[in-house]
C-alpha cells in the first residue's frame, strides 16, 4: 500500500519558495530543511517566479518582506474566520431545529 500523500497550504509553498528565492539558497538544502521533496520545491519556486513576473508586468510588482508577511497573516484571519462563520452557522441550525422541536412536543 502507498504512502498517503501529504497536502501543503498555498502558504506553506509560497514561503518555501521565498526561502529560495529571496535568499539565494539553493532548492535541495532547502527542501531537505523543510523535509519536502526537491520536485516539488523546484515546482513551487518556478511557479512562484512565474507568478511574481506577471506581478511586476502588471506594474504591480512584487509583495516586498513586509507586504508577504501581512498577506500570510490576513489569509490566516480569513480562514480562522470562515471556520468560525461555518460553526456559528451549525450552532444556529442546531439550536434552530430544538427549538422546533419543543413546539412540536404536547
Amino acid at each position: 500500500m502507498g504512502a498517503t500523500r501529504r497536502k501543503f497550504t498555498l502558504e506553506f509553498k509560497t514561503e518555501a519558495a521565498h526561502r529560495v528565492i529571496d535568499s539565494g539558497r539553493n532548492v535541495p538544502e532547502v527542501a531537505s530543511e523543510l523535509s519536502i521533496s526537491q520536485e516539488a520545491l523546484y515546482r513551487w519556486v518556478k511557479d512562484e517566479r512565474i507568478r511574481l513576473e506577471a506581478a511586476s508586468s502588471v506594474n504591480e510588482g512584487p509583495l516586498s518582506a513586509d507586504e508577504r508577511r501581512e498577506l500570510i497573516k490576513l489569509r490566516r484571519e480569513m480562514a480562522e474566520l470562515k471556520k468560525d462563520n461555518e460553526f456559528l452557522g451549525k450552532a444556529a441550525a442546531y439550536f434552530a431545529a430544538k427549538q422546533a422541536n419543543k413546539k412540536d412536543l404536547p
